[in-house]
């Protein structure tokens, strides 16, 4: 692992940044000045400064600032916003290692109606190498199989709690009634079985699955309780024409940014994440990346990789070593209009995207880390070395690869979302969601179309996830959206003292007893209270 600049902060001011959401850009006037950046956090109790080798500088204000500061000081911690050095040591990876790929769990199919079978239980795996950490998983010690969803399947999943308390499983992203979304409201108890049964409405697209009780949603994922989702469709014309057979020329990359202290314990609340002697190792697909640099033999010329920011608050940028492109072809929520030649992915936590490499030559793929609360990863990564071997020639990619219409808001309902915090708790709309009953209601009718503003009182990262149904950016801290942008979203970053604006359409799905949520996706932030209800009815 290297250190470098993060590149979203290689500049004061005003700035863009290519990735998943195409140009990054900064609220004027909000945390990323470089005053913002340079707090008595950085100093010793003495107010001589401290930077130990290694320590990244540019770095969000996250978790807590303003009155969370005090909040903290009154309890008498110190508060510390950079990374301990000690905790994250540069050097280039001393080992290699084959890229793991999580099995495959297409389920058992007869007459359209496909069965899965899920099991939420605890087990230990190394987090840190030779350290044995108490976790959790799905069918697993830790993290869970890829489920393949077929659209116009019927899915019934029985999923059986054997945590040793309540949890949820809520399937991010995806179109389903909200009885079936696996929002708090549907959580069960230990040694229950859950049975959600829907049928598959999804385009083809990436989607993953967690748990989503209350208070206990960053506790239960970071132990690993979380696995991808892929919706597939046979009669997608671009579908066919992408690699799509999984573990060869269609590989899943889960990224988790976790906080483990030495005795191997993972760490998921602001009491955890201020102690001392903590280390922040980035895993992917489970597999600790610090010093191990994964391989991956790429046997057909174009691969495909599915990213997925698992991570509790982190921020993970994907690129190449050399610079070179890569050439993306979904966001959250399925295909983009056209391929589109990017550097960088930024995927905030929650964040999903899909790009294809042609590789004549071999690959290293790297993963900057940028903490999004109060502490947390940081530097680049080399995770991933692909290996070219493919000998075919892959067809041009198709010109198009979805038809994309864009809303015309003009008269669409209107309403503000207010991301707000008192101290260390955390708002919406004024209220914090810490129960069903003190959360913020947004009510709306089945077949409404309408515009939010998400604005960011905060100075505070944020990622805004949207249950049920998915969104359009029409705007991002006042700038119309550019290249990846104009796909199809559920989860996107609002930046401290920034908003954006969303459309979206409610379709389908009505309910006057279950609601969806709309949440920040730092999972943190969720069970501190940034959480809201979301009720559609038919009328």
């Amino acid at each position: 692992m290297t250190h470098t600049t993060d590149p979203a902060f290689e500049a004061d001011g005003d700035e863009e940044q290519q990735g998943t959401g195409g140009r990054r850009r900064r609220a004027k006037g909000a945390e990323h000045s470089k005053a913002a950046r340079v707090t008595d956090a950085e100093h010793s109790k003495d107010g001589t400064a401290k930077r130990g080798k290694g320590v990244h500088r540019r770095r969000f204000l996250g978790g807590m600032a303003g009155a969370g500061l005090g909040a903290v000081a009154a309890a008498g911690s110190t508060f510390a916003l950079l990374t301990d050095a000690k905790g994250n040591k540069a050097g280039a990876a001393t080992n290699t290692a084959t890229l793991s790929v999580p099995d495959l769990l297409e389920g058992t199919t007869s007459d359209s109606t496909t069965t899965f079978t899920l099991e939420a239980k605890t087990g230990s795996a190394e987090v840190l190498s030779g350290v044995t950490s108490t976790t959790a998983g799905y069918n697993q010690s830790f993290l869970g199989p890829t489920m393949k969803w077929t659209k116009g399947n019927t899915n019934v999943l029985n999923i059986t709690n054997s945590l040793g308390e309540d949890t949820t499983v809520h399937f991010h992203g995806a179109h389903v009634p909200a009885k079936m979304d696996g929002g708090p409201q549907v959580a069960f108890s230990d040694g229950e079985t859950w049975s959600p049964t829907f049928t598959v409405k999804d385009e083809p697209m990436t989607l993953w699955y967690h748990p989503h009780a209350l208070g206990t949603t960053a506790k239960q994922a970071v132990h690993g309780l979380a696995g991808m989702i892929i919706v597939d469709d046979s009669s997608n014309t671009t579908s066919a024409d992408l690699p799509s057979t999984y573990g060869t020329d269609d590989i899943p990359l889960i990224f988790q940014c976790l906080a483990v202290d030495s005795s191997g314990d993972i760490k998921y609340d602001l009491t955890g994440y201020l102690s001392s002697g903590l280390s922040y190792p980035l895993l992917v697909n489970g597999t600790n990346v610090d010093d191990t640099t994964l391989t991956f033999t790429a046997t057909k010329t174009r691969t495909r990789f599915r990213l997925l920011n698992a991570s509790p608050s982190d921020i993970i940028t994907v690129q190449r070593s050399d610079g070179g492109t890569m050439t993306q072809i979904a966001t959250d929520q399925g295909y983009l209009a056209e391929a589109a030649d990017v550097t960088t992915i930024r995927l905030v936590a929650g964040a999903r995207a899909e790009m294809v490499m042609d590789m004549s030559d071999d690959v290293t793929l790297q993963a900057v880390i940028t903490t999004g609360w109060v502490r947390g990863g940081s530097g680049t990564y080399d995770f991933l070395a692909v290996t070219a071997s493919g000998t075919d020639t892959p067809d041009d990619l198709p010109s198009s690869l979805r038809t994309i219409d864009r809303y015309d808001t003009s008269d669409f309902t209107a309403r503000t979302i207010t991301l707000g915090q008192s101290g260390a708790t955390m708002l919406i709309n004024g209220s914090a969601g810490t129960s069903m009953s003190s959360m913020a209601m947004i009510s709306t009718t089945l077949g409404s179309k309408e515009i939010w503003t998400i604005k960011n009182s905060t100075q505070l990262e944020h990622s805004f996830h949207l249950h049920d149904v998915p969104y359009q950016l029409i705007s991002v801290n006042g700038e119309d959206p550019t290249g990846v942008e104009l796909g199809w979203y559920d989860t996107y970053e609002v930046v401290g003292g920034g908003s954006i604006e969303i459309a979206m359409e409610f379709t389908d799905f009505s309910d006057d007893t279950y609601m969806y949520m709309l949440h920040c996706h730092l999972l943190q932030h969720e069970d501190e209270g940034m959480m809201a209800a979301l009720m559609v009815t038919d009328s």
